[in-house]
Parts: structure tokens; sequence; C-alpha cells
């Protein structure tokens, strides 16, 4: 059996479970998005005490490394990489973009027509965005994108797309193409779960060390 704390503070509302096998036993969540920091230890220490948990039966740490909130993602890594290092545990890292498809594959219908799109809100017309296959195969690799009318019209005339996360709307706003689905996903803490337990099996842990986020773009703070 396989006990991982799984850490997202990535986006506007936070997350901190445990799983079991890729199971979450529970978790606990914050919408707050300025008080991610002070919401994850907290978080964390309750989870274990009401999981009658020591901090040592942990196998390993999993977080989001990004993109998203610059500030989310510094504090999300930092607290993964301090409890890593107190109790000598790996280090799993799970893009929140692949996070977002894999929630959106579990979701929605499943079909090879489809492709999934998460979407990032970046500020004013860009977006964090990358495209995958039901598969979770890169379709088009995660990067800053501004957005334009002709952004998606190749991919999408020759197939159906899901689009979801919260830059999804100023992109609904003026793209009416048929081939597009506007679709709500939840429960991404589920989906870091499934992932993070399959980098568990086959042993894809990150340096502790050296592990920065993924920016995907370079950090700018006005």
């Amino acid at each position: 059996m396989s006990l991982i704390l799984n850490i997202d503070s990535s986006l506007e509302t936070a997350s901190v479970g445990i799983s079991s096998d890729g199971k979450m036993l529970d978790y606990l969540e914050n919408t707050v998005q300025k008080e991610h920091a002070f919401f994850l230890h907290v978080a964390i220490k309750q989870l274990l005490e009401k999981l009658q948990l020591k901090a040592n039966a942990l196998d390993a740490i999993a977080v989001t490394i990004g993109p998203g909130s610059y500030t989310g993602l510094r504090v999300g890594l930092a607290a993964a990489k301090g409890i890593c290092y107190a109790i000598n545990k790996p280090l799993i890292t799970v893009g929140t973009l692949e996070v977002m498809a894999t929630s959106a594959i579990m979701e929605l219908p499943q079909a090879d027509e489809f492709l999934y799109c998460p979407m990032i809100d970046a500020r004013r017309m860009e977006v964090f965005t990358a495209i995958y296959d039901s598969k979770l195969q890169e379709i088009k690799a995660p990067s800053a994108m501004i957005l334009t009318p002709q952004s998606f019209s190749e991919i999408e005339k020759r197939k159906n797309i899901y689009y979801f996360g919260s830059g999804m709307e100023k992109w609904k706003n003026f793209n009416k193409n048929e081939n597009s689905f506007y679709v709500y996903i939840k429960n991404l803490y589920n989906a870091l779960s499934v992932i993070s337990y399959q980098k568990f099996l086959h042993a894809q842990f990150a340096n502790t060390s050296y592990t920065q986020p993924l920016y995907v773009k370079e950090f700018y703070n006005p």
C-alpha cells in the first residue's frame, strides 16, 4: 500500500489530500486564493490527525508544478519540499494542465474524436493551455498563448474539443466553432491522486533540491 500526500495550490482553489494506491482517503479545500499559504500546513496537520497517521507513514509527497498562480506554485512546492526533507521521502511533481485534463477525461464522455484543452487564465487575453487526446497524449505542449480567433482553428477542423478551466470564458466569447464544447470540471484532487500513484509505481521522482515551478513564461511581478 502506498500513502501519498497530494498538494495543489496552483489555481484559485487549493486542495490537500491523502490517497492510498491512487484512491483519495480524505481531502480539504480552500477557495480563498490569498490564503493558500496559511491553509496548506494547517490542512496537512488536520488530515494526518483525522486519518490517525504520522507524517513518516507517508510514502511520497506529490505537488502540482505549474503553470498557474506564481505565488501558489512557490507556496505549494516549498511546502512539499519541506515535508520531503523532514521525513526523507520522495517528491513527485505533476503538471497542472495534465491534472486538469485527467480530471476532464475522468468526468466527461470519452471518445476518440474528442480532444481536451485545459485553459488557465493568465490575464488579459492570455492563457496557459495545452491539448491532450483521450489517452492523455500531448497534442499541443503546455504554453502561454495570447488568444486570437485562429488559435485552434486548424485543430478544430479535424476534431471536437472540450475546453475547460478559468481561461475558458474569454475563449468562449469569440470562438463559435461547432466543434467546440465548453464544460466545467471539478475534483482535481482525484485526478492528482491517480497521476501521483502511477508516478510512484514507476519511481518517477523529482529532484527535491533542484526542482523549480513550471512557470511556462517568465515570472513578472508588477
